[in-house]
């Protein structure tokens, strides 16, 4: 009984492989790489595709990348393509600026391919390790810096007020005026925060200096008394000093010395008429 249920079941696997045998062989050999997945390329060698479905050089590309991806497994290399209309993250992060842009990776090394876009092109492009002779991506420039981390960043935030825009316009029916509007109060209002973040971190940092009290400067406090016989000094000593100059000059004055010849006295006019 058991072999007679196991015979029409052994009939249908031939019909079974036979409808899976197009779809195992169609199945594509190009991983598709996000946001999430794309520190994979660290490790080993790779060929990557930056691509977008409406291009017409990446339509025309895909026969040919999809080829290179069957030779992947005797070449030992991975494969990849990224779409930037859907990972804008990948795209600043590479700094795509043309479609279709193919990168090698080696260990973590990025080089930008620019030759032939045939099948035979890229085959003998890792096979003769053509790649030696390109200069790798500087460090500071390299997906995993901190700049195109930054870059990443700032190309999924514009993404995603894309989103915003489309929802509020095409699902809520607010008019495009008023999407701006709410973007504007939204970039003052985040402007303003980071404005007092900066202030506040800097005060912190960087703490500006008390401007220090003025030295105090003892003055010893006479009496009123003291005060009055004080001014009364200061009057009466240019007196006495103007006294004592007058004192010397007149000692220091020369006397008049009588002279030693006798001059006669010289009578009046007016006895000698009467006389």
């Amino acid at each position: 009984m058991a072999a007679s249920a196991a015979g029409p079941a052994l009939l249908l696997l031939p019909l079974l492989l036979a409808a899976a045998g197009p779809a195992l062989a169609g199945r594509s050999q190009v991983r598709a790489l996000s946001d999430g997945t794309w520190r994979e390329l660290l490790r080993g060698e790779w060929m990557v595709e930056f691509y977008a479905p409406w291009c017409p050089a990446c339509q025309n590309l895909q026969p040919e990348w999809e080829s290179f991806a069957e030779w992947g497994e005797d070449l030992e290399v991975n494969v990849a393509k990224v779409d930037v209309t859907e990972q804008p993250g990948l795209s600043g992060r590479f700094i795509i600026t043309a479609l279709p842009t193919i990168y090698h990776c080696k260990d973590g090394e990025f080089r930008r391919y620019q030759g032939p876009r045939t099948k035979t092109d890229f085959i003998n492009f890792i096979s003769d390790q053509e790649w030696k002779s390109i200069e790798p991506v500087s460090s500071w420039l390299g997906p995993s810096s901190f700049l195109m981390s930054s870059m990443s960043a700032l190309f999924q935030l514009s993404m995603w007020i894309r989103h915003c825009h489309n929802y509020l316009t095409e699902n809520l029916g607010m008019p495009a005026w008023g999407s701006y509007a709410i973007f504007a109060f939204a970039t003052l209002f985040s402007g303003l925060l980071l404005g007092l973040l900066m202030v506040f971190l800097a005060d912190c940092l960087c703490p500006s200096k008390r401007p220090r009290p003025p030295p105090y400067t003892y003055q010893k406090k006479f009496p009123e008394s003291a005060e009055l016989w004080k001014q009364l000094g200061e009057e009466v000593e240019p007196d006495e000093g103007d006294a004592l100059d007058a004192d010397l000059k007149h000692r220091e004055a020369p006397t008049p010395v009588p002279n030693a010849v006798r001059q006669r006295a010289v009578a009046p006019a007016a006895e000698v008429e009467k006389s």
